[in-house]
């Protein structure tokens, strides 16, 4: 039985999303799946700057966050 966790989610453009799991098995080891939009993301020249830097580093920081705190707490 896997366990699926949301790590974080959110919006790469204004239509777009990409959302980050961690992924728990019992027959294999924890994963962390980013699962991208199903199309191909299209921006203009000038948006493309902040949806790379800004909008996917806050998304996969927040990540990173959820999934220390899950660790910490697994320890207790």
């Amino acid at each position: 039985m896997s366990n699926v966790t949301e790590l974080s989610r959110g919006q790469i453009n204004g239509r777009d999303t990409i959302t980050i799991e961690l992924i728990e098995a019992d027959e294999t080891p924890a994963v962390i799946i980013i699962r991208w939009p199903a199309k191909a993301t299209v921006l203009h020249l000038r948006r493309f700057p902040a949806a790379a830097t800004d909008t996917t580093a806050r998304v996969l920081a927040a990540a990173v966050v959820k999934l220390a705190q899950i660790r910490r707490d697994q320890k207790l």
